[in-house]
């Protein structure tokens, strides 16, 4: 299986663009779930063969983490880290912190760090220093303001939330940088799987408050880099 993939450089399931770090500021990123562990192995391979040595495969549960891992070399293996909350892998490590500030990673509840562990190490990946502020959700408003010195320092605030979704309004009221909220599908009956947190926030009276899409902590990340990153 070995030998299969280190054949598969040039794979006829995926094309490389070794232009996107120069356009984009940020080179591919491997979405796991729906791809084999061939697959994935062979974009690895091509992706280095382009140039691209760090690269975060996104999406990537335990199971199908472990059949990629058997097909690495030792020393591929060997710059191949998992991160099994997010369900991430990192080949080749991080990027050196380079954004002009910390990002805060600010969640409702504990039942939300899935998503936001996501957020993080993808802003992480990205060069990012990142704070974890989790489990200060607006049902005890006293945890939150415990933290405000903390999330108003951040130069950009990823706030994660399921349930109604109101802690990005709250959030986005007391400070002056970014907020990215990040709806997830954590709550009852009628958070529709999110939708009812989806809308609360597009309709945040916060300025300020971008949202993007139900679990979505990479978009999240991603963004959040991007917007540390302007100017660098």
């Amino acid at each position: 299986m070995k030998d299969e993939c280190k054949k598969k450089t040039e794979p006829a399931y995926a094309v490389a663009d070794p232009d996107r770090l120069r356009r984009c500021g940020a080179g591919e990123v491997i979405y796991g779930a729906g791809k084999t562990a061939e697959q994935i192995c062979g974009i690895l391979r091509m992706l280095r063969e382009n140039g691209q040595e760090n690269i975060l495969v996104s999406r990537l549960d335990a199971q199908k983490e472990a059949e990629v891992k058997s097909l690495l070399s030792a020393s591929e293996a060997a710059s191949w880290t998992y991160y099994a909350v997010p369900k991430a892998a990192v080949f080749g490590g991080m990027l050196p912190a380079s954004g002009h500030g910390t990002i805060a990673v600010v969640t409702a509840g504990t039942s939300d760090i899935p998503v936001a562990e996501e957020a993080a190490v993808t802003a992480e990946f990205l060069g990012n220093a990142v704070q974890r502020i989790y489990d200060v959700g607006v049902a005890g408003l006293d945890r939150l303001l415990a933290r405000k010195a903390d999330i108003q320092a951040a130069s950009v605030i990823i706030v994660i939330a399921g349930m109604e979704g109101a802690l990005a309004s709250v959030v986005g009221g007391l400070v002056s940088a970014p907020v990215i909220a990040v709806p997830t599908s954590v709550g009852y009956g009628a958070n529709f799987e999110g939708l009812s947190a989806l809308l609360a926030m597009l309709n945040s009276c916060a300025s300020g408050v971008s949202v993007v899409n139900i679990d979505n902590g990479f978009g999240a990340g991603y963004q959040a880099s991007a917007i540390n990153h302007v100017g660098v």
